[in-house]
């Protein structure tokens, strides 16, 4: 009988060790913490955003990094796929806002406890609190694993699936990086994405606690468009975050701060010309009240007064005293808000991280090592990462389960 090892209890190690299970294998799993799925329990906020209902082809858009190597793996599962496996396992789900699908329950606890049982109905080894020292091949071909206990398990095959280095603390801390360097693998440097971004401007800072809605962020490199979509974000204390930076963040991984520029359109459902005939009628109306309460009319009070600032408007002036000149400054200003990134918080914060083995090393019809027969690789150890909604966890889902079911055959 076939014996299979899988390293890591989160999302790509329980679909790799479902996918592996059947009567001709014998599967362990292998996990360092004192239960399953931790960096699971905290994903979505705790509600868990399991998945984005949408097809392969439109997921693949969402790959930032190698999207097309996931062409085999989102065919074999599909979000569609994850979805009737979480409601056949009894936890149905719902579809939200951009087709993120959430637990009904909204409890990631719920997620993984579902997959657990599974686990074990399938008669899968679960093995808690059990570290790995290496990954061991001998010519080419997998042996087995050594623990950190010092003991040794034989296996016929050997699925890594043990993260990237976001959230340590809940596991993800480099260890199958380091692995499958020593087995002859590229492993590009774990890069933060997915993450606040952080601005040395006071007046950003100055902003703390202010949400936007409805605005428009775009990020640019010189003059090429990396990324620009309508959605929310947050001011903080350290610079900004919220859905629209994390995605941004994704296009910014492998520039420095000073490569790229990032505004913010705070009125994106009118153009220059609505906004100034706009300005212009509230200015009008506003007649020799302050000018103040004209910018208050246009944006949170809070923003209003900084707007007042970068524009060197009078807050106490005449609103009829605004002169056309300042009225254009205000409008280009409104349009495309420049918010300085002097870089990002720290990798430990990332919600997943960019980089790892290279696609090149693995094949994508099966996730094995091209370099030592019966390694196969799945998750966020891969260099492929994705933008916010549910696209990350799939991944791993879907590289998972296919890592497993060829293990197995």
């Amino acid at each position: 009988m076939k014996h299979i090892i899988v390293i890591g209890g989160g999302a790509a190690g329980l679909l790799a060790a479902m996918g592996a299970a059947g009567q001709d294998t014998r599967v362990t799993l292998l996990e360092k913490n004192e239960k399953l799925g931790k960096k699971i329990y905290i994903t979505g906020k705790g509600r868990c955003n399991v998945t984005n209902d949408c097809t392969p082809e439109s997921f693949r858009t969402q790959v930032v990094k190698n999207p097309r190597f996931l062409f085999s793996a989102l065919s074999a599962f599909a979000p569609a796929d994850m979805m009737a496996l979480l409601e056949r396992l009894g936890c149905p789900v719902k579809t939200e806002r951009g087709n993120r699908v959430f637990p009904v329950s909204e409890k990631a606890s719920d997620v993984t406890r579902a997959l657990e049982k599974e686990l074990r109905r399938l008669g899968v080894q679960i093995r808690l609190n059990s570290g790995v020292r290496s990954v061991d091949a001998t010519d080419g071909r997998i042996t087995g694993v050594t623990l950190e206990d010092g003991g040794f398990l034989a296996a016929d095959a050997v699925i890594v699936a043990t993260g990237g280095m976001s959230y340590p603390t809940t596991g993800s801390t480099g260890d199958g990086f380091k692995w499958l360097s020593a087995l002859g693998h590229t492993v590009y440097p774990a890069l933060p994405t997915l993450i606040p971004l952080t601005s040395d401007a006071r007046w950003v800072t100055e902003l703390q606690g202010l949400s936007l809605r409805n605005v428009r962020l775009t990020l640019k490199s010189g003059k090429k468009k990396l990324y620009t979509e309508l959605g929310e974000m947050l001011f903080t204390h350290f610079g900004i975050t919220g859905p629209l930076v994390l995605s941004a963040s994704a296009y910014m991984a492998e520039l420095a701060p000073d490569e790229v520029s990032l505004t913010l359109d705070l009125k994106p459902g009118l153009t220059h010309e609505q906004l100034d005939a706009r300005i212009q009628r509230d200015v009008a109306e506003a007649g020799r009240k302050q000018l103040g309460t004209v910018l208050c009319g246009l944006y949170p009070a809070r923003l209003a007064e900084i707007m007042a600032q970068l524009c060197v408007l009078g807050w106490t002036a005449p609103a009829c005293e605004l002169t056309r000149e300042a009225r254009t400054a205000l409008v280009e200003r409104t349009k495309a808000l420049e918010i300085p990134v002097s870089g990002t918080r720290p990798l430990s914060e990332a919600v997943v991280t960019r980089g790892g083995v290279s696609v090149k090393e693995l094949n994508p019809a099966t996730m094995e090592s091209k370099l030592v027969s019966g390694l196969y690789v799945a998750g966020e150890l891969l260099d492929v990462d994705a933008l916010t909604g549910g696209y990350n966890l799939q991944i791993a889902f879907s590289t998972g389960l296919l890592a497993g079911r060829s293990a197995r055959a």
